[in-house]
């Protein structure tokens, strides 16, 4: 639905017909988005998207913009909207100002990830030219498209620093590694589809010289300057203030070692940096606190207040537009970036397999799992093979403007007629280096999921060709 150039258009068709239907409200209607990772929209309700706040406050919008410098503790300047004209206003006493901090947050919405890829290839005249990335979980010398371009710019960055619990594509081309920690290492919370906040607590001690991504971040903030305490923070029950990064600013602690090997009782401050989310949030999180979230392990939002059991359906009076209604938006039709022609008649659809997940980091590390799908494989259907002399079992190179790769042939008449499927967890063939990066033009995200290729016979090296 959305990796398209129309992928905004998409949203908003299915958006504008579930309204229309009345298809809103009750229980058993509206839109469900599969997410394709646990916590995607958990870090999207916290503000990791390059236009927003937390809770979807937009960065260029001077009300939020105001409510954010007075939550972090930055000083308005006079004339300004005050804290308490937020869209979701709420307490502004709460301060987390550190050393060096910028009395003003920027008001202009930040790069997209293809966007920093074109930026780290900027002349040196750009001022906005990127020199440095800090990447944490993410592999995106797989997961970009266009992947040649997408390297090249990694590999032109004065310094990259990769967090990731494995030696991924990304890392190799890092100059430094951060080694981070799964899943069960340790303490925090995810946030499905469903607006469900879970709890996850620590099973397991990190291996070797491994660290909580929250002692990672901590030491390189206190390195950079920055009074980030967390760990040394008050409790945070009952939502009082004081804690966090505040008191250090008042008096930086001296940078300790290395944590002992064990699972730290506050684990690195998970606790503090949650409430401060919390109220960041305070529009649907309110009454979720860490205590409630030790009780109870999950609660769903909208929870404004700790009674409340947690609401199972978002719009049922009104959305959150200024006059309480949907907004329609009307949509034509586009057509993709790249279409089919002679040189390149047929469409690249890439995506997931059941046994591999996004770019393999993990679940090609998983025996059990690699030995179901232990290859890249092309899917056509039988008619296409037939058309192409091509065989299940052999080789094809699929190619595109931007690349090429070979791949085992592997019939699928769930495949349409003139489509072509390959999945992107496979380095050794890697799919991404014949998507086309061409952005939506409203969310940017690129169109993954339509290119024109060419398929053709392929021979393992070596082998006669006659």
């Amino acid at each position: 639905v959305s990796q398209h150039v129309h992928g905004t258009d998409n949203a908003r068709c299915l958006i504008a017909l579930a309204t229309c239907t009345g298809q809103l409200g009750r229980p058993g209607t509206g839109l469900h988005p599969l997410r394709g990772q646990n916590n995607v929209q958990g870090a999207s309700d916290a503000g990791l998207i390059p236009m927003m706040y937390p809770n979807y406050q937009r960065v260029d919008d001077p009300a939020a913009q105001a409510w954010f410098e007075d939550f972090w503790g930055m000083r308005p300047a006079p004339g300004r909207p005050k804290a308490g004209d937020a869209p979701s206003g709420g307490s502004a006493a709460h301060a987390v100002a550190s050393v060096g901090v910028p009395l003003r947050l920027d008001d202009q919405p930040g790069y997209t990830v293809v966007e920093l890829m074109h930026k780290a290839l900027a002349p040196e005249t750009d001022p906005h030219k990127l020199r440095g990335m800090y990447i944490m979980g993410e592999n995106p010398a797989m997961s970009d498209p266009d992947l040649n371009h997408a390297r090249h710019a990694l590999a032109s960055l004065s310094h990259l620093v990769v967090q990731d619990i494995f030696l991924t594509e990304t890392a190799w081309l890092a100059d430094v590694v951060l080694p981070a920690s799964a899943w069960p290492e340790k303490t925090g919370t995810v946030s499905n589809t469903d607006r469900m906040v879970q709890l996850g607590l620590q099973a397991l001690d990190p291996p070797g010289e491994a660290r909580a991504d929250l002692w990672i971040i901590q030491q390189l903030a206190r390195r950079l300057g920055l009074g980030w305490n967390y760990e040394e923070s008050p409790s945070p029950a009952g939502g009082g203030q004081g804690w966090g990064p505040a008191a250090s600013a008042r008096g930086r602690a001296p940078i300790p070692t290395f944590p002992q090997r064990g699972k730290p009782h506050d684990h690195h401050g998970v606790a503090a940096v949650y409430d401060e989310m919390r109220q960041a949030m305070h529009g649907a999180i309110a009454g979720i606190t860490w205590e409630r979230l030790l009780r109870e392990s999950s609660v769903t939002y909208p929870c404004l207040t700790e009674d409340d059991p947690g609401q199972p359906i978002v719009f049922t009076d009104r959305v959150p537009t200024a006059n309480g209604r949907v907004r329609l938006v009307p949509a034509d039709i586009i057509p993709a970036d790249e279409r089919p022609d002679a040189q390149y008649p047929m469409v690249l659809i890439t995506g997931r397999q059941l046994e591999h997940w996004h770019t393999g980091a993990m679940t090609r590390r998983a025996s059990v799992l690699d030995a179901l799908e232990p290859a890249p494989t092309v899917s056509l259907h039988g008619d296409e093979l037939a058309r192409l002399g091509l065989q299940a079992g052999g080789l094809a190179r699929v190619r595109s403007r931007r690349g090429e790769v070979v791949l085992t042939v592997r019939r699928d008449d769930g495949t349409p007629i003139g489509g072509v499927f390959i999945p992107f967890a496979y380095r050794e063939a890697a799919a991404n280096l014949l998507t086309n990066a061409a952005l939506d033009p409203v969310a940017k995200i690129p169109e993954f999921k339509y290119c024109a290729v060419r398929v053709e016979r392929a021979h393992a090296p070596g082998a006669a060709q006659g």
